[in-house]
């Protein structure tokens, strides 16, 4: 154009429809009518979100157009035109941060210059317009497709973290769970005192403390599967006295705790006496091999501000003379109540 303002880097001619350079012949008239605009690398044109009114073509140089929320940033060289739903709509709202990347020239349209495009060669500016349009179709059906995708890696990411929670809850409760009873074992009843501690403590508390009588009998005349539902037997009787409040454990072996929430001793001892009188009936009823054995219990309330090992320690004591006094039966550690 006059005085080679406006010759422009070569590029190749444009091929798609909606293509955002300019034909030779558009860039030529634009420039012509167009006003000249110098800028220098880092110059920031406008901001996303900001209404504008111009159009912008690159003669020379590059601009990046960054459109945030991880979208990739693009870059556009000469004849390539950004910025024009702000000139055909009006007040439109920026899309992308233009940011000059080095030194160059740009052609800047307002109204008043795209009015004299319309005046000078309406056929040109028509063709411009449907490629244009075409162009804003493309990048709209684009941007969709990228949301689609990054929903999708949402959900997909979500999934994954649905699943991985739901195996570490998995883990976790197998760490906690004893595998032959489905009780609590040792380390979940820890874990539990930890928890419960931390979120504050019941003001009363009673342990019941169940052990087997002459377990290692049963397992030496019917053997360990006969034991083992004798075990899981006792665990049933621990389950379906436990109230939800309450904590029911298989500490190892053949002995057994259940941890209440009870306001009075008697309220504990009508726990353990249930279970004793519960395995006692059952061992009313035939068995071959065996499926029951009798207990000993041992209960007594304990302080929540003491430790687990003072809470066994007392239980444990009451156990000791419930099992010395011939077993199947509860022995109560407090002289507030007659030991039964």
């Amino acid at each position: 154009m006059t005085g080679g303002q406006f010759n422009s880097d070569p590029i190749p001619a444009p091929n798609e429809a909606a293509t955002a350079a300019l034909s030779q012949a558009e860039f030529e008239l634009f420039a012509e009518l167009g006003r000249p605009r110098h800028v220098e690398a880092g110059q920031v044109l406008f901001r996303r979100g900001e209404l504008g009114t111009t159009m912008f073509v690159v003669a020379r140089g590059a601009i990046d157009l960054d459109f945030g929320d991880d979208l990739v940033t693009k870059r556009l060289g000469p004849r390539e035109f950004f910025g024009e739903l702000g000139l055909l709509i009006g007040d439109h709202a920026r899309s992308a941060d233009a940011i000059v990347a080095g030194p160059g020239l740009l052609i800047e349209l307002r109204h008043e210059e795209f009015q004299r495009l319309v005046d000078r060669n309406a056929g040109l500016v028509c063709h411009f317009l449907r490629r244009a349009i075409m162009r804003v179709v493309l990048n709209e059906q684009g941007l969709i497709r990228r949301l689609r995708r990054r929903n999708q890696d949402l959900e997909a990411a979500l999934d994954s973290l649905y699943a991985t929670t739901h195996q570490l809850n998995q883990t976790e409760e197998l760490i906690r769970t004893d595998e032959l009873t489905g009780l609590y074992n040792r380390r979940g009843l820890t874990l539990h005192l930890q928890e419960a501690r931390a979120l504050g403590m019941p003001q009363t508390l009673g342990l019941v403390l169940v052990d087997c009588d002459r377990f290692k009998q049963v397992n030496d005349d019917h053997g360990h599967l006969a034991g083992d539902r004798v075990l899981q037997s006792v665990a049933n009787i621990m389950r379906s006295v436990a109230g939800p409040d309450d904590i029911a454990c298989r500490l190892g072996g053949d002995e057994f705790c259940l941890l209440v929430s009870a306001g009075h001793a008697h309220d504990v001892m009508r726990f353990a006496e249930f279970i004793v009188a519960t395995t006692q009936n059952l061992m009313l009823m035939p068995q071959s091999p065996p499926t029951i054995c009798p207990v000993s219990v041992g209960a007594c309330m304990v302080d929540p501000r003491a430790d687990w090992n003072d809470w066994y320690a007392r239980a444990d004591e009451a156990l000791y003379q419930a099992k010395r006094k011939g077993g199947n039966r509860v022995h109560w550690q407090d002289a507030a109540l007659e030991p039964v």
